[in-house]
């Protein structure tokens, strides 16, 4: 898998396996089933309930073969909003590591959303930023932020370290072209959280996306991740069925601009999670 450099120096790899509401009786396979199948980041947080259980599908992996090396796998989680904050957020990285502690160290951690207000952002980031000096946690990032909430932090005294990405929710029906460019702009990547639209638009593709994916013999989900790969994104495709590991990351072909145009839907706002990137 291609990898992309983030502004902390670090790479990381360009589609991720988002582990959002995958029942944790299946996680732990799930995971080590898509690192046996080529996948090497993975994205939770506190509020899906599974990092242990992500944590220890990595593991598995890594324990299989004396080749598997801990630096191959990127390991991504959220702080959640109750642990906005300089000492909660303190005391959350503590238990964000301990649920994960054969991993030795996070990837990436991510403040989940902007609500906690300024002034507790940038406490949490206070915190994140020592998290990093002190080699638990790799790299930081921020999600569901809008371009006020980054700049602030960018204009913030205290910052050390500007966020290495933001995750907001892109698809063609929600793509917030502004923000993106915007984002990356400021050499901060866009990961693209749900994709695929959380399932709702796969089995019905427009009519006129239908001629690209006969082309490609591809499907609605592979055109979506690689429509936004091509938009210069990180992806973040969730699935917990096994036979959809492999062709999410089947992506052997490239859209033409012409057909990138088409799959574009920049008039739609439709998006299928929670909005918050106009949050105060």
């Amino acid at each position: 898998m291609k990898t992309i450099r983030l502004n902390s120096g670090n790479k990381i790899a360009e589609v991720g396996l988002g582990c959002y509401d995958i029942p944790n009786s299946m996680t732990k396979q799930i995971v080590f089933q898509a690192c046996q199948t080529g996948y090497r980041h993975f994205d939770t947080a506190v509020l899906y309930g599974n990092e242990h259980e992500v944590g220890q599908g990595i593991y598995q992996w890594l324990e299989s073969s004396k080749d598997h090396k801990r630096s191959d796998v990127w390991y991504t989680t959220k702080l959640w909003n109750s642990q906005c904050g300089y000492k909660q957020a303190k005391a959350g990285i503590k238990l964000c590591l301990e649920k994960v502690a054969d991993l030795q160290y996070i990837d990436m951690l991510l403040i989940h959303s902007p609500l906690c207000g300024p002034e507790d952002r940038l406490n949490t980031w206070k915190a994140c930023q020592e998290a990093v000096d002190e080699g638990i946690v790799k790299n930081i990032g921020v999600s569901n932020y809008g371009k006020h909430h980054i700049e602030q932090l960018l204009l913030w005294e205290g910052l050390k370290y500007p966020p290495a990405v933001n995750q907001i929710e892109i698809s063609p029906w929600c793509m917030r072209q502004e923000l993106a460019q915007w984002c990356l702009q400021q050499n901060i990547h866009v990961e693209a959280y749900a994709p695929l639209t959380h399932g709702y638009r796969l089995s019905h593709p427009p009519t006129d996306f239908i001629p690209i994916l006969e082309k490609y013999n591809i499907d609605m989900a592979q055109l979506l991740i690689k429509w936004s790969l091509q938009k210069g994104y990180i992806p973040l495709p969730k699935t917990k069925t096994p036979s959809r590991l492999k062709t999410n990351i089947a992506l052997n072909f490239e859209l033409t601009d012409e057909e990138i145009s088409t799959v574009d839907q920049p008039d739609a706002y439709d998006p299928t999670d929670w909005e918050c990137t106009d949050a105060p």
